[in-house]
Order: C-alpha cells, then structure tokens, then sequence
C-alpha cells in the first residue's frame, strides 16, 4: 500500500542520500531524537524541561540546539538551548509580507479592484506570489519531526488541532465572511450582512481567503505523524545534506531545487495557474500542493537533529555568500517578467497558454523561489541573529495577525475606494493601518484566557 507523499519523500531522501553518499565520507548513523538512542532521549527531554521554550512557527513550541563544532561527537547531548532569534525574525517578516501583499493588490494590473494601480505594486506581488507562502511551509517543517518525537505522534496532532484547526474553522464562519461582505457591497450595496453570511456558508462560493494555508499544513503535519510511525530515520538523508551544507550550502541549493521543480513544473503544466481545488472553505491551488510538500518536507529534513549545525548555522557558509543568492534570485525574477511582457504583447493573453510557456515560467518561478528563500535566511542569519530588532515587539503576536487581518485589509480598501487619490497613497494607508489595527485586536484577544495556547 502506498502510504501519503511517499512517493515526494523517497525523492526527496533519495536525492540527499545520493548526494551525501557522493560529496561526503560514511559517518555513523546519528540518532533520532527520542527513537534509538533512550540515554540522549532522556538527557534531550531533560534539556526540553530546563530551558526555556518559545512559540515557534504558529503553534509550534520551538527550540533550537546550540552547539559550537560540527567535529563534536554526534551521540553527545546538546549542552544547551536558545532562543533562534533568525528564525523567530524571519517569521515575523513573512507575515509582514503577507500584509503587504494583500494591501497592494487592488492597485495592480491583475488586481484592479480599484480604479488606481502602480506598477511598482506589480512588482511586488510578483516577487512575494512567488516565494512566501512556501517559506511559511518551510519554517513550519523545522520544527515537526522534534515535535513529534518529544511529544509523540497523538499529542503532537492534539496540539496541531488546536493551534491549526481550532482557528480555520473560527475564520472559516466569522473573520472570512466578513472580509468577502465588503467586496459583496461594492457590487450588491442592497445585502445585508446576515443574508450575505448565510448564502456563503448554504450556497456558496466559501472562499477561503489565507486560512487555507492552515488546513494544508495540518495535512502535512498528519502526513508527517504518519511517516514518522513508519520510519523515524526516513528523513535522516536530508538532515545529513543540510550538515554538509554548512559548508557548500550550493549542493543543498541544487538539490532542493532539482527536487522542487520536479514536482512543481509538470503540476504547473498539466493544471495552470488558476486551477484551484475547492470544497466549501477548503482551498489550494492544485499546481502549487506539491511545491508546498517540498519545501516543508526539506525543512523537516533540516530539523530531524542539530538544527544549528547544519544548514541553518549562524556561522555557515550560507549566511556568508548573501549576494550570491541576491543574483539567483534577481536573475529569474527578471526573466519573468521577460515572459509575461510575451505573454501580453506577443501571445495575447491566451487561455490556457501553450506549453512551452508554462514550463519557462515554472522554472524560472522555481529558480526565484529557492533563491530568495536562501537569501532571506541569508540576511536573518548573518545580520538577525542577535541583539535587538524592531521585529522583536511582534513576534509573540505574529500568527493573530495573520488570522484576524483580511477583514481589516479589505473594508480599509472599500472605504478608500471612492476617494480621489493614486495608488502610491492609498496603498501605504491600507497597509500601515492594517498592520496597526490587527496588531492591536491580536493583543486585545490574546487577553482572553486561554487564548494564548491558540493565538
């Protein structure tokens, strides 16, 4: 019986265990954590219990080893834990991102829900379309295979539901109506609230706004629950690539990318851009699910063990050749726009679009997405690491803004709508307010008690 993703997993181990076998000497099999080795299971569990956690990535309790040599003996217990102040940063830039992004799309050339657009937003949307959302799968896999090992397959589920599913299904009935009610009003100002809700949650369309990354990664969270009570060790090739990354970060690069264009360009091909899969508030577009699966999966590779040793070291190589990974990603980006100016002037904005197109574009669109991954971490790692950041103050309500912002974006939009004034402006309102607004409402609900074991 074929067991969920196993065919991405067998790739995606498959493919570092070739290239480790290639590049590197056979070391001792490591232990996984908490699986084969019960003396560093309990000197781990002990570390856990001591020193002081953080939320992690959404509902994650994340915790970062620190060690200070890659020579030191891999069976020994970590000597002590910190707080990944990169990693914690990175987070909260995301979710600035997000807000950017959905500030500017109604002045752009694809958005154009508002009679004003700037270019530069054009930009914008392209570049962060192109890599944010699987970031954020990425830095949730860090974190789960520890999770689970630590807490155990059912408990880790039990604390995913809660963080994940309890909140899609709150936003699912309240905060996603009542962001769609205000496009609604713009086109039928005659509804009402109660009747607009009713017909979206009976008859539909229910979309599902950004919420429907949460449903996803509860889904790889149990596909990872259910590979880990299979193999824990499946994921070690990977973990063994990312410690030899530390080093030459570019074979990590290559192989992350061979792997994710493997799975993203023929989806991208074969359903479009636009195909989306819809069931109720349960949305994903289907050319982008196993492009998701990659990256999470990869950073779940990552965090099997010696999280800080690796790849993601703040003294690695990765974070020591940032301009590198700037020309990556500025190349492709390019060239993407290259292929839409074909696509408006030459083809005509056809439907569907031929072949070949789709196929250029997935790969440069693979190409950037890797590339500026890397070069995000890059700057986290190198500059971000420690001392204090005015990301800081966020962090802890990072995810509750995350949740209760698109309302907030979209009736900003509504009520900007009528005013007379260019883009460039309207778009920095909507987006400084809504950063302020949902901030605010995150900290007022994080009040509630118990509250803060969701939000």
């Amino acid at each position: 019986m074929v067991r969920p993703c196993e065919p991405i997993l067998t790739l995606l181990s498959g493919a570092a265990a070739a290239v480790h076998c290639y590049l590197l000497p056979q070391r001792p099999t490591r232990p996984t954590w908490g699986v084969t080795n019960n003396v560093l299971a309990s000197r781990l569990d002990r570390s856990i219990i001591a020193a002081p956690c953080y939320q992690g990535l959404w509902g994650m309790r994340m915790t970062s080893i620190s060690q200070t040599a890659l020579a030191a003996d891999v069976h020994a217990a970590p000597k002590a834990k910190v707080r990944n102040f990169s990693l914690d940063r990175a987070r909260t830039f995301l979710t600035l991102v997000v807000l950017l992004h959905h500030a500017v799309i109604p002045y752009t050339y694809y958005g154009h829900t508002d009679p004003k657009e700037f270019f530069g937003f054009d930009m914008i949307v392209l570049a962060t379309d192109s890599f944010f959302m699987a970031m954020f799968f990425f830095l949730s896999g860090l974190f789960v295979w520890p999770g689970i090992a630590r807490k155990g397959p059912l408990n880790y589920l039990s604390d995913r539901l809660l963080r994940l599913g309890l909140p899609f299904v709150i936003c699912a009935f309240t905060v996603i109506p009542l962001a769609y009610y205000a496009i609604s009003l713009r086109h039928h100002p005659e509804i009402s609230f109660s009747e607009f809700w009713w017909t979206t949650i009976t008859k539909g369309p229910w979309p599902s706004g950004p919420i429907w990354f949460l449903w996803v990664l509860l889904t790889f969270d149990v596909v990872a629950c259910l590979l880990y009570r299979w193999s824990p060790n499946m994921l070690d090739p990977i973990n063994r690539l990312s410690l030899h990354g530390r080093r030459r970060p570019a074979v990590f690069f290559a192989v992350m990318l061979a792997v994710t264009a493997a799975f993203y360009v023929p989806g991208l091909m074969y359903y479009g851009p636009s195909s989306w899969l819809e069931f109720g508030p349960f949305s994903v577009q289907h050319g982008r699910v196993m492009l998701y699966a990659t990256y999470f999966f990869f950073g779940a590779g990552i965090g099997v063990q010696y999280l800080d040793r690796g790849l993601l070291a703040a003294d690695g190589r990765m974070a020591k050749v940032s301009w590198d990974w700037m020309i990556l990603a500025i190349v492709p980006y390019y060239l993407m726009w290259v292929l839409i100016s074909i696509k408006r002037e030459n083809l005509g904005n056809p439907s569907p679009l031929p072949n070949w197109y789709e196929g250029a574009y997935a790969v440069c669109f693979t190409v950037f997405s890797v590339a500026i991954l890397f070069l995000i971490l890059a700057y986290f790692l190198r500059f971000a690491s420690s001392g204090r950041s005015v990301l800081d103050p966020m962090q802890a309500d990072a995810y509750g803004m995350f949740l209760v912002h698109y309302p907030i974006t979209l009736w900003l939009q509504y009520w900007l709508f009528d005013f007379n004034m260019p883009a460039t402006v309207k778009a920095p309102i909507v987006f400084v307010l809504t950063v302020a607004f949902s901030w605010a409402l995150t900290r007022a609900l994080r009040q509630i008690p118990g509250a803060r074991r969701v939000l």
